[in-house]
């Protein structure tokens, strides 16, 4: 048994450990479902972080980096982090107060509706478990190059894992586990990048060679590789394309189940605000290392197959054993922390949302741990039927709830106008028109242009769709009730040292922007067009890579302005 896979095996076992301590303190609903409602900033912040991440980001568009594509992907990450903002201040924070169990079980509780509860609780059972199906081929993926397993046992071997200690755990063991993971594999990716950019001469001497790299031409160009042989043909498109999924990503992050349902473990409302900040923060850099350490790899070698491969190859190839060996176990880590989430949330909905169950702990508890071994089975049923195709299941499943989800979501906040048939008619003309135009999309009968895009087509049908059907029907007292409860600040929220520490977050945010701005344009902009200028290709100091660099940081910089006013407003000035 080599060191790569020795060191696999020991963190799964540290994982299982993890959870089966976790899973020994659950007591009540509470505990199984939103971790007695008592997680800390950094298990808040870990959670968030590490069930985003998944296997997407570290192969998936990892590969699209490596293939020229990176640019695109700090691009849509600078759009999607102020999603992690806009979606604590005005959602996460009212979900938290609401106390639900569940987010399909708070939409039911503001609109008095058992049918928009099990619509919401039935739309996360086909994406989740979508997800879930593209996650459990990517871990496999990940144990297929590192050892001589057949692709079914490496299936079997995931699912396995994710299972065992999602099923006994819960939430607790979800978040901890989750926690333990982000630290992993964050850390060692900024270890790694290191050793690749000390491997190609050092990090000017990489972006020199980047800059004129003749293999992919414009590689870390502002807009990357486009042209006929792409799915862009100019930048124009590219950005466009980049810009509208940084859109829906950004609410994704802001409203869905993977996301939202962390603030209902947060210990009080100032967790909720600080761990998002924080996952601003540690998106926007993290992404900036991943797609760069894929970038590089192309130096030593650019014609890796699958390009999706390219971390685990330098892994394997460009760092020491034992980084390698961590390094790949961040990449398990990733899809395992994605997979415990997208089981529990999925067993979760169809137990509490979907299905009656008698209000008793004991059966709700059993139900729910045997409603997650079924979905798992069909799950990895599906893992060994089906041809995998992680990077797309990926962008349809989790833009998804960005369609269906995301006008009703902060609809439901901040109109007074929007009634329980519009809320549910919404979310049912958002889903059905993303999963049609997908549909249709995937099998190639239609090619839709980047301007229709099914997750903006199908978010613009939710939303006139609500104020349509609303403009027919009238609020109830019961939801207006509800609604205004929701608008009452806890009087605990309004504690003075609480709002000192929470300030400390935007003011954090609004630093690493501008730092992030400086080290950017001198560290890639400048590089990059002294490069070009010794090919006498004759760019302008006001360059789109001059431009991406100067704009990278803004986000953190308009978030951290929004937080730090809208704490001072909502909960009062810090004497």
């Amino acid at each position: 048994m080599d060191s790569f896979a020795l060191t696999m095996i020991l963190s799964v076992m540290v994982y299982l450990g993890t959870g089966w301590y976790a899973g020994r303190k659950v007591r009540h609903l509470d505990d199984y479902f939103v971790a007695g409602r008592n997680a800390p900033t950094l298990l808040i912040l870990g959670t968030l972080i590490a069930s985003f991440m998944s296997t997407n980001g570290f192969i998936g568009e990892a590969g699209m980096s490596y293939s020229g594509h990176g640019p695109l992907i700090i691009i849509m990450t600078a759009v999607n982090c102020l999603g992690y903002v806009m979606g604590a201040l005005f959602f996460g924070r009212y979900l938290r107060r609401s106390r639900a169990l569940t987010v399909p079980a708070f939409f039911g509780a503001r609109f008095q509706s058992r049918r928009i509860q099990s619509l919401a609780g039935l739309s996360i059972v086909v994406g989740l478990s979508g997800y879930l199906l593209a996650v459990t081929w990517g871990v496999a993926l990940v144990i297929m190059q590192m050892t001589n397993l057949s692709e079914p046992v490496a299936i079997i071997l995931v699912w396995s894992s994710y299972t065992l200690f999602t099923l006994y755990s819960g939430s607790k063991g979800v978040i901890l586990t989750d926690t333990l993971m982000f630290v992993l594999f964050t850390s060692i990716a900024i270890v790694a990048l290191s050793y690749l950019v000390s491997a190609n001469g050092g990090w000017f001497a990489s972006i020199e060679a980047l800059a004129l790299f003749e293999t992919k031409p414009d590689i870390i160009a502002w807009h990357g590789v486009v042209g006929p042989e792409t799915n862009w043909e100019t930048p124009g498109e590219a950005l466009l394309w980049a810009l509208i999924l940084g859109v829906a990503w950004g609410v994704v992050v802001a409203v869905s189940p993977w996301q939202s349902s962390r603030y209902l473990m947060a210990r009080n409302e100032h967790v909720v605000i600080r761990s998002a900040c924080g996952a601003a923060i540690t998106m926007l850099l993290l992404y900036l290392v991943t797609t760069f350490c894929a970038a590089i790899v192309n130096l030593s070698d650019p014609n890796i197959e699958p390009a999706e491969s390219v971390i685990i190859w330098a892994a394997m190839n460009q760092v020491p054993t034992l980084v390698g060996a961590l390094l790949v176990c961040g990449i398990l880590a990733a899809g395992l922390s994605s997979a415990s989430t997208f089981l529990s949330l999925v067993g979760f909905s169809i137990s509490n949302d979907v299905l009656k169950l008698p209000k008793n702990t004991k059966v709700q508890l059993r139900v729910t741990r045997i409603t997650m071994l079924l979905v798992g089975l069909v799950v990895i049923t599906l893992a060994l039927t089906l041809p995998s195709n992680i990077f797309w299941i990926t962008y349809f499943a989790g833009p998804l709830f960005a369609s269906s989800w995301g006008a009703v979501a902060f609809m439901s906040i901040w109109s007074s106008k929007i009634t329980e048939a519009g809320a549910f008619w919404g979310m049912t003309a958002g889903f059905t028109v993303n999963v049609v135009m997908n549909l249709l999309s995937l099998n190639d009968l239609v090619s839709w242009p980047v301007f229709c895009d099914p997750i903006l087509v199908g978010a613009c049908a939710s939303f006139m769709s609500v104020v349509l059907v609303s403009s027919f029907g009238e609020v109830s007292s019961e939801e207006a009730q509800y609604r205004k409860a929701l608008h009452e600040v806890p009087a605990g929220e309004h504690d003075d040292h609480q709002i000192r520490q929470t300030l400390v977050w935007p003011a954090s945010m609004i630093l690493v922007g501008m730092t992030t701005i400086g080290m950017l344009y001198f560290f890639y902009a400048q590089p990059y067009l002294q490069a070009q200028q010794t090919q006498e290709l004759a760019p302008t100091m006001m360059s789109g890579e001059t431009v991406l660099a100067l704009s990278y940081g803004l986000p953190l910089i308009i978030g951290g302005v929004l937080v730090w006013q809208a704490v001072r407003r909502f909960y009062g000035k810090a004497r």
